[in-house]
């Protein structure tokens, strides 16, 4: 069998096809030099449903008996996960496809940590100590360990050593397909284009992402100026080729995850910085465009499930660009993100000296923003990072919900930010299964597909950490299923 693709999806279906025996050829885009796709460049963060600490330690088996006393990492159940998925995609997520998201998450998880993978507690992004105790926020506690980069280079190891053939710098142009189904790819290797036969293919080589005219075309005006987060090489193809013989189109198509990103960073990712170039703390703070406005609520929620529409909100500002404003109340809390040597960054002891330095921003309406948002923090609510503390703003709008602190505490810091998108929603329908349906309805036989590329698990919104979970859940539902089907033709 075939995998089209190098990322965590793709390694995922591999391993399982190579699990049950199938001879299994996978095919990265990139050289191996930048392999991995976008997996790669993410933080490394799965969302997994547990019921107590002993499930986070059939994952963390090296959990120590400190990190147990000095941490609550309460619960995130399997109904939770579900309702989160729900409300944060306004009800439209495909059901069946989230039960099995959340049903297999934690058995995935543990089956990757069989092939090598090792995870570890988010502390630097998701827990804030308040009186001598972490506490896990917004659903999301396990990471793998070396983030993106280190999950990826487990899961090549784990492929390499299980026998996965892997050719690099290979693209794959068309699938092989007739009335009987998907037989193999034509691939494009040293400027030849060849035809691999298969007895199926796993397609897992991305959204469309890193293509302008299409985010133009399908996300709306502007879409093609926004800087791309991770792999220059999610393009489309899989989805296109998927298309071309008859696969039907599902999901949000005008949607995607896109976020705060420095208004500096390179067009694509930068394996060297990773993650680095987002700007997740602005909970903590106030973001205004260049007219000096607010115009969000910083406070509405975690940043898990803020973060990933937030992105789209900057884009819609004057000349595409934002400043995250906080003050030296605050400053010690910032993610570890905002401390990188890549980051476009003021810092004034006087609000009027920070007006000044913020760049293409309206000084004087800052200024009068800033007033009016400290004349209507709730001062008299309790200020707690770890909880959605109410501590809101009265009288102003937008609203800020929770976190608010006045800005007044020198020294101020601002980041200037713009729109980085991560992946697109729109993709392909498939089944529970992770067989890609045709527009008559029925399953192709001999596709199937996993990762950024499948449509209908996200609308308008996306939890944070399920992007890589999602990847490794239907990758390996692929596989098997990939690798039976493959092992009946011979």
């Amino acid at each position: 069998m075939i995998v089209v693709g190098g990322g965590n999806a793709a390694l995922c279906a591999a391993l399982a096809a190579r699990e049950l025996g199938a001879r299994v050829l996978l095919l990265e885009r990139a050289p191996k030099a930048l392999r991995g796709g976008n997996s790669a460049f993410t933080a490394g963060a799965f969302r997994v449903a547990y019921e107590n600490v002993d499930d986070l330690v059939e994952l963390i088996p090296d959990l120590s008996e400190e990190e147990r006393r000095m941490t609550d990492f309460g619960t995130y159940t399997e109904r939770e996960f579900f309702d989160d998925m729900c409300r944060v995609t306004d009800y439209r997520a495909d059901p069946e496809l989230v039960e099995a998201l959340v049903g297999h998450s934690r058995s995935t998880l543990r089956w990757m940590r069989s092939k090598g993978v090792r995870f570890a507690p988010m502390y630097g992004r998701q827990a804030f100590k308040v009186e001598g105790k972490f506490k896990f926020w917004g659903g999301l506690v396990v990471e793998a360990v070396g983030g993106g980069k280190g999950l990826v280079d487990a899961l090549y190891r784990a492929a390499e050593r299980n026998g996965v053939e892997i050719r690099y710098e290979s693209p794959a142009r068309e699938l092989l397909a007739d009335e009987g189904g998907v037989h193999g790819v034509k691939v494009r290797q040293n400027g030849v284009l060849r035809e691999e036969q298969a007895g199926a293919v796993v397609l897992a080589c991305g959204g469309f992402e890193a293509n302008a005219e299409w985010r133009a075309r399908y996300l709306g005006p502007n879409w093609d100026l926004a800087k791309v987060r991770g792999t220059r090489f999610n393009t489309g193809d899989g989805i296109r080729m998927a298309l071309e013989i008859g696969a039907e189109p599902h999901g949000h198509w005008s949607g995607c995850h896109a976020v705060a990103w420095d208004r500096n960073a390179p067009d694509y990712g930068d394996l060297s910085v990773g993650d680095g170039f987002q700007k997740h703390s602005y909970p903590l703070g106030i973001v205004v465009n260049a007219r000096g406005e607010r115009f969000i609520d910083e406070g509405a929620d975690f940043r898990n499930y803020t973060y990933a529409r937030y992105g789209r909100a900057i884009l819609e500002q004057p000349h595409q660009f934002a400043w995250q404003v906080f003050d030296g109340k605050v400053a010690h809390l910032l993610r570890d993100e905002y401390r990188i040597r890549q980051v476009t960054r003021v810092q004034a002891q006087t609000l009027e000296e920070l007006a000044r330095k913020l760049e293409n921003v309206d000084a004087e309406r800052f200024l009068k923003t800033v007033r009016e948002f400290n004349s209507a923090v709730m001062t008299e609510v309790p200020f707690n990072p770890n909880i959605k503390d109410g501590r809101g703003t009265r009288g102003i709008s937008p609203p800020k919900s929770n976190w608010a602190n006045p800005i007044d505490t020198p020294p101020f810091l601002a980041f200037a930010v713009t729109c980085g998108i991560t992946f697109t929603f729109g993709g392909l329908r498939i089944t529970p299964q992770a067989q890609v349906v045709s527009t008559d309805g029925l399953p192709i036989p001999g596709l199937y597909a996993a990762g950024e590329l499948v449509g209908g698990l996200f609308y308008f919104n996306y939890p944070g950490g399920t992007g890589l979970t999602s990847g490794a859940v239907f990758g390996r539902i692929a596989g098997i299923n990939a690798a039976t089907a493959a092992l009946a033709a011979q």
